[in-house]
């Protein structure tokens, strides 16, 4: 083979990658598949607020409550799959140059990037423990305690535990300003109800629903703040944690319903995004 037809095979199997209509897709069952877990995770603590059975679900709870269903390991493998598109859909974004990640200053544009491959490797570790949960390698609960008791014993330890409620807090504050820049639903094309009756819907549903993220996140990060001031592993929680928090509150069931409601919110947000939203990857 000589150089122009090795060139032109690189040159090709480029093109191949940069073609973004297999990103979208992936994009798109990421985006359903991201929105199925929280819709779930907000039905079941909406009805454990209000004594109707249910639970406190975080992410880890809606893949064991999938589990228990009809069929429960081929739901929770498409889950996984769909998980798994998701991650590769911010790494994909974290290594793309989009127009609008463009149009971002140096700063800006580090940023988020980093946040895509946090996001992404976050939504990864779930792909994975979702089929470790159904190939029944799952190493538990109590291994990972002891893995963070062993870890926290040491300096550095508590400094990442720091430095993990640190950008937890900054990502449940950036939570709030995405409803405050109100840029969360640009690019949604309209369907049958029309394009601003369609963005209506996605800006009431994302505002309440990133609302409600941020509070648990920000529940999360104070979790590992005590965590990581207290030497004590067992303080570190997830959303269910965060929703016992504030069951504990004066008027708690309420506080749970409105947050959990809030999840169901931002289920519908994603599930209109991964059906009508304008990805302009590259």
């Amino acid at each position: 083979m000589n150089t122009s037809s090795i060139s032109q095979s690189a040159h090709q199997a480029k093109a191949k990658f940069e073609y973004t209509d297999w990103k979208e897709k992936m994009a798109r069952v990421g985006h359903a598949a991201k929105g199925t877990v929280y819709g779930i995770a907000g039905v079941l603590t909406l009805m454990a607020a209000f004594n109707m059975g249910g639970q406190k679900a975080g992410k880890l709870q809606v893949i064991e409550f999938l589990q228990n269903q009809p069929f429960g390991k081929v739901l929770v493998i498409l889950m996984a799959i769909g998980l798994a598109c998701y991650a590769f859909f911010r790494f994909i974004q974290a290594a793309g140059k989009s127009e609008r990640l463009q149009q971002k200053s140096e700063g800006k544009r580090k940023a988020l990037k980093a946040g895509f491959i946090i996001s992404g490797i976050i939504y990864m570790a779930l792909a994975v423990y979702a089929i470790t949960q159904v190939t029944g390698s799952s190493s538990g609960g109590g291994n990972s305690k002891g893995w963070l008791a062993q870890m926290m014993s040491n300096d550095w330890g508590i400094v990442l535990i720091y430095i993990a409620a640190g950008l937890l807090l900054i990502k449940a504050i950036y939570q709030f300003v995405k409803v405050a820049n109100k840029d969360y639903y640009e690019d949604v094309r309209g369907f049958n109800v029309g394009v601003d009756k369609a963005r209506d819907i996605v800006r009431k549903a994302g505002a309440w629903g990133f609302i409600s993220r941020g509070v648990l996140i920000a529940i999360t990060a104070y979790f590992f703040f005590q965590a990581a001031n207290q030497h004590d592993p067992s303080e570190i929680q997830g959303s269910s944690g965060a929703f016992s928090f504030l069951q504990q509150m004066s008027s708690g069931p309420w506080l749970v319903g409105a947050i959990a409601f809030g999840l169901i919110c931002y289920a519908v947000y994603m599930i209109v995004v991964a059906m009508y939203k304008q990805f302009h990857i590259r």
